[in-house]
C-alpha cells in the first residue's frame, strides 16, 4: 500500500506561492481595491489561525488543531466576502451553502470526541501518530517546521485559497443567473451525499465496535464486520465516497466564479485544485493504514474505484 508523501507534500506549499500568482497575472482577474482590503482582512485571519494552531500544537501535542476549524473558518471566509460585497445574492447563496457544509463537518467531528470545553484538547485525527512516526521527522526541528510550515502553515493557506472563487465573485455586476443555479445545485447535491456517506461509516463503525467491545475479536463478528471496514452503501461502489465528496463540493463552488462573468479558467481555480493533490496524498495514508489492519483491503481497493462510483464490491 502507499503511504504518504511527505516530499510532495513540502512541493504543494511550494506549487502554492509559486502557481497562484502566476495565475492571477497572466489569466485574471484582476482585484480591485474592495477585493484586496477583503483579502487582507480574511489573510489576517488565515495567518492568526496558522500561528495559533502550530503553537497549541506544539504545546499540547495534539496537532488537529487545523482539523478543528477546518469546518469553521471557510463560514467565516465566505460572509466576510459577503458582506464586504453588498450582500450580493450571489455571495449570499455562497456563504449560506459553505454555513451548511460547515454545520454538517463539524458535527460529524465533533460526535468523534474532537471537541472538548479545553478547544485544544479532545480526539486526535489517527492520521498524525503515523506521520509523527516517520524516521526522517524525529529529529524535534525537522518535526516544528513541519508543523509550522505544512500542518499548520500550507493547510491554513489552502482553507483560505479554496474560498478565492467566493473573492472573485466579489467584483461582479453579472446577476445571479443560471450557471449559478447548477453550481448551487451541485454544491449542496455533494453536501448531502457527503452527509450520507459520513452517517453510513459512522452507524458501520459504531456497529462494529459495540460488538468487538461485547468480548468478540475481528474474525468472529458477523458479516460484513468482520472485515474491519466499511462496504456498506455508499461504501460498497466508492472506497471514499465522503472524500470524493469533499473535493467536489470546492469546485462546485468554483462554478459560481464562471456564472459570475469572469472567464471559465481563472485564478480562483488554484485552491480546489491542490486540495484535490491533498486528498490524494492524504488518502494514500489512510489506505496505507487500512491495509495493514485489515486482510481483505488490498482485495477491495482492486474491486472498487478510489473515489467515483463504481461496480460493487463482492467478496
Amino acid at each position: 500500500m502507499n503511504k504518504l508523501n511527505i516530499p510532495l507534500m513540502c512541493t504543494l506549499l511550494l506549487l502554492s506561492l509559486v502557481v497562484c500568482p502566476i495565475l492571477y497575472i497572466y489569466v485574471g482577474p484582476a482585484l480591485n481595491d474592495l477585493q484586496l482590503e477583503t483579502l487582507k482582512i480574511i489573510g489576517i485571519v488565515a495567518g492568526c489561525s496558522a500561528l495559533l494552531c502550530f503553537t497549541l500544537g506544539e504545546i499540547t501535542g495534539n496537532n488537529s488543531q487545523v482539523d478543528k476549524i477546518w469546518s469553521l473558518l471557510p463560514i467565516a471566509y465566505c460572509w466576510i466576502i459577503a458582506v464586504k460585497g453588498g450582500m450580493h445574492p450571489r455571495l449570499v447563496v455562497i456563504a449560506v451553502l459553505a454555513t451548511l457544509w460547515g454545520i454538517r463537518l463539524t458535527y460529524n467531528f465533533a460526535r468523534k470526541g474532537a471537541y472538548k470545553l479545553k478547544f485544544w484538547e479532545g480526539e486526535e485525527d489517527y492520521r498524525w501518530e503515523k506521520v509523527r512516526a516517520l524516521p526522517f521527522l524525529q529529529n524535534r526541528a525537522v518535526w516544528m517546521a513541519f508543523d509550522l510550515f505544512f500542518i499548520s502553515g500550507y493547510q491554513n493557506a489552502l482553507i483560505l485559497m479554496f474560498t478565492f472563487p467566493a473573492l472573485v465573485c466579489m467584483g461582479s455586476t453579472v446577476p445571479f443567473g443560471w450557471v449559478d443555479v447548477v453550481a448551487a445545485i451541485l454544491m449542496f447535491g455533494f453536501i448531502v451525499y457527503e452527509t450520507v456517506a459520513d452517517e453510513q461509516q459512522w452507524k458501520f463503525q459504531c456497529k462494529k465496535w459495540a460488538i468487538i467491545k461485547s468480548g468478540k475479536t475481528l474474525e468472529e463478528l458477523p458479516t460484513p464486520y468482520n472485515k474491519g471496514f466499511n462496504t456498506i452503501g455508499l461504501w460498497n461502489v466508492s472506497r471514499h465516497p465522503n472524500y470524493m465528496a469533499e473535493q467536489a463540493i470546492w469546485v462546485s463552488l468554483y462554478i459560481f466564479s464562471i456564472g459570475a462573468g469572469v472567464g471559465i479558467v481563472n485564478w480562483s481555480m488554484i485552491g480546489a485544485l491542490l486540495l484535490i493533490v491533498l486528498f490524494t496524498a492524504s488518502t494514500n495514508l489512510v489506505e496505507g493504514i487500512s491495509g495493514d489492519k485489515y486482510p481483505e483491503y488490498a482485495e477491495y481497493c482492486k474491486k472498487v474505484n478510489k473515489f467515483f462510483p463504481g461496480r460493487k464490491y463482492e467478496a
